[in-house]
C-alpha cells in the first residue's frame, strides 16, 4: 500500500551519505516539548534524522499538515542548546514502513513516556521488524514530559485553556498558533473535546 509523500524540505528525500539515518514519526498535532526533548536525545545517536509527520485519518486534526510542519521546523530551529545530527521535516501519507524504505532509514525513533507506551510500542516495533526489517529505537523522554501528549494539548485547547497553562507543554510557536485557533470562531475546535467516560 503506497502513499503520497509531501516534501516540506526540497532536499529532504534526496539520498544521503549518512550511514545511520533514522525517522522520528508521529502526527505531531501539535509538536510538544516532549517531542523536542526526544528529538534532542536522538540527535546524539544518529547521523541524520527525518522528523516525519504522518496523516492519521482516525484523529480529528487541530492543525493542517502544512501548519504542523512549519511549527516543527520552527521548534527545531529555536532549540539552540541541541547539537548533533542534521534534522529535516517531511510530511507523508501511507504506511510508515513504506516511507522508511523510501528515505533509506535504518531505524524508526519512538518516544516513551511510561510503561503503557512501552507495551503498545513494543508490539508495533516487532511487527515493523517482521514485515519491513526495520528496527525501532525507543528513547525515554525527560521526567518533566512524562504526561505530555499532543492529545492532551488538543483537549486543553478545546476546553479553552489559557496560553499560560499551555506554555509548559509546547514551544512558543505552538501556543501562539493555538491562541489564534481559539480566537477563530469558524474553527471547529470544540469537536476536539471528548469525554473519556463516553468514548
Amino acid at each position: 500500500m503506497g502513499g503520497t509523500i509531501s516534501d516540506v524540505n526540497k532536499n529532504a528525500l534526496q539520498s544521503s551519505n549518512s550511514k545511520h539515518l533514522a525517522i522520528y514519526t508521529g502526527s505531531f498535532d501539535p509538536i510538544t516539548l516532549g517531542h523536542v526533548d526526544v528529538l534532542a536525545r536522538a540527535r546524539t545517536l544518529f547521523d541524520e534524522i527525518v522528523l516525519a509527520i504522518g496523516h492519521n485519518p482516525e484523529k480529528e486534526a487541530l492543525f493542517t499538515m502544512e501548519e504542523r510542519a512549519e511549527m516543527a521546523e520552527a521548534a527545531i530551529a529555536t532549540d539552540e542548546e541541541t547539537s548533533g545530527a542534521a534534522t529535516r521535516v517531511v510530511t507523508y501519507e501511507g504506511l510508515t514502513v513504506d516511507f522508511a524504505r523510501r528515505v533509506g532509514a535504518c531505524a524508526i525513533i519512538r518516544g516513551l513516556r511510561n510503561s503503557t507506551d512501552l507495551a503498545t510500542e513494543s508490539q508495533l516495533a516487532i511487527t515493523n521488524r517482521k514485515i519491513a526489517g526495520i528496527e525501532t529505537v525507543f528513547i525515554v523522554s525527560g521526567e518533566e514530559h512524562a504526561y505530555t501528549s499532543s492529545s492532551l494539548i488538543r483537549q486543553m485547547a478545546a476546553l479553552g485553556a489559557s496560553i499560560e497553562q499551555l506554555s509548559t507543554f509546547v514551544p512558543p510557536v505552538v501556543f501562539d498558533a493555538i491562541r489564534a485557533k481559539q480566537g477563530d470562531a469558524a474553527h471547529p475546535l470544540g469537536r476536539l473535546l471528548r469525554d473519556p467516560l463516553l468514548d
